[in-house]
């Protein structure tokens, strides 16, 4: 290691060609302080940094990593896809496959489109919605974050939780014109009586409604049965498109995602992370007379040029291959269950205000005694103590979301051994901040 190649070198050198010196803010540690980790390599639960440091991992890619870091199978089949070229700009077998998979996975899904991000899934399926209704207004939820289209930048999760002021109904980032937000409604996660008032008054002019069943973004917040059930009722009575935004909890909590584990069927479906594998992939899709309203079959439109890109596609169907594994998911949120169980027992034994939450392999961390179910109860988190531990088990080699309002993912790497190692780090941290 050579004194350029230090975090802080990187990072220095880093902010003079790129704006905070990173591609994602969140990356920045500007919420818990300090130096970002320059990341050389990852292997199974484990990532190096640029100095040689070996931490255990729970963002895994902030959740694509399920199998763990460089699968062999991933590799494989990437290694595979690379040897017959890189993007074709033109339609795939692989493609077929992995649309015939999705649609095989997640029942509610018809017909599938294939893009590069979560932001392009979401923006598209709400210009979908918009051209099959012919109405304009959307409805999102406090604390759900659903990508960087400016007209879902309000009160939303993610960095914004922790760069913008959401203290009002307002666009959380700048260059978004309150014009751009004014059809779209922003209510309370979880608040049944508000849901029912809206749909009561406007239920007419409601094109769609977005939300992430589980939420990821606002760190780890379930949503409630009776709360999807009741947005289920609602769009169904008013003839409103449901939207689950599955981008990070689809086949992150169970392998036909959060509307498998409630039992509710959206309209149309999110995707992204796992069905990249680590590669840049996402898609929309759900009922196939929505779908037909896509160009070129209908007027609504929506391209890209590495949509359904080979190696990423690749990527995904092989992930998606292993995680079909009979009792997979079943050992997966045991282990979750375990890390999060344990964090708390240690929590408590220190005398530390703490709570925890896991859905399969997601979980929370709350520094506050008890599991919020709201955006406005994830804000009443003890930020201050959350960053103390934060830098305490990055400390003992363990690394968790920098952030208080983001959740941790598990792989099928993450053994015994490595929440064993986990817990012990957080025994010592948990004395320290206390």
């Amino acid at each position: 290691m050579s004194e350029h190649t230090t975090n802080a070198a990187l990072f220095a050198r880093a902010q003079q060609t790129i704006p905070g010196g990173v591609n994602s803010p969140v990356r920045a540690f500007r919420s818990v302080g300090g130096t970002p980790r320059f990341i050389a390599r990852a292997q199974g639960p484990y990532m190096w940094d640029a100095e040689g440091t070996r931490f255990i991992d729970y963002i895994g890619s902030w959740g694509p990593m399920i199998v763990g870091h460089l699968h062999p199978d991933v590799v494989a089949a990437v290694h595979a896809a690379m040897s017959q070229g890189f993007s074709f700009g033109a339609p795939t077998e692989a493609e077929v496959v992995m649309a015939e998979t999705l649609c095989g996975l997640v029942p509610s899904i018809e017909q599938v489109r294939l893009v590069s991000s979560g932001t392009e899934a979401t923006m598209s399926a709400l210009r979908l919605a918009r051209g099959f209704t012919g109405r304009n207004k959307i409805v999102k939820f406090e604390g759900c974050y659903h990508g960087h289209a400016d007209s879902l930048l309000v009160k939303a999760g993610s960095g914004l939780l922790t760069f913008a002021d959401s203290t009002r109904n307002a666009p959380s980032s700048a260059g978004v014109p309150p014009e751009v937000t004014r059809d779209t409604l922003v209510l309370e996660y979880n608040n049944v009586e508000q849901l029912r008032e809206l749909f009561a008054g406007q239920g007419g002019e409601i094109a769609a409604v977005i939300v992430e069943p589980v939420a990821g973004n606002m760190n780890l917040v379930r949503g409630s049965r009776h709360f999807l059930q009741t947005l289920r009722e609602l769009c169904t009575a008013h003839g409103a498109v449901l939207i689950f935004d599955e981008v990070m909890c689809g086949f992150r909590v169970g392998l036909g995602g959060a509307q498998a584990l409630y039992g509710i069927t959206a309209d149309l479906t999110c995707l992204g992370k796992v069905i990249g594998g680590g590669m840049p992939a996402a898609a929309f899709g759900g009922r196939r007379d929505i779908m037909s309203h896509l160009a070129p079959l209908g007027g609504v439109y929506q391209a890209g040029t590495l949509s359904g890109n080979p190696l990423a596609v690749a990527a995904g169907l092989a992930t998606l291959k292993l995680i079909q594994a009979s009792g997979f998911y079943e050992d997966l949120a045991k282990r979750t269950s375990k890390l999060v169980t344990g964090l708390v027992e240690a929590a408590q034994s220190a005398g530390v205000p703490f709570s925890g939450d896991s859905v399969g392999g997601m979980f929370g961390l709350y520094f506050r005694a008890n599991v919020p179910q709201s955006f406005a109860e994830v804000t009443t988190s003890d930020v201050a103590r959350f960053n103390k531990f934060f830098h305490a088990m990055l400390d003992r080699g363990v690394y968790l979301a920098p952030s208080a309002f983001e959740a941790g993912f598990v792989s099928a790497t993450h053994d015994d051994t490595i929440i064993d190692a986990t817990l012990d780090a957080a025994r010592d941290a948990f004395r320290a901040i206390a």
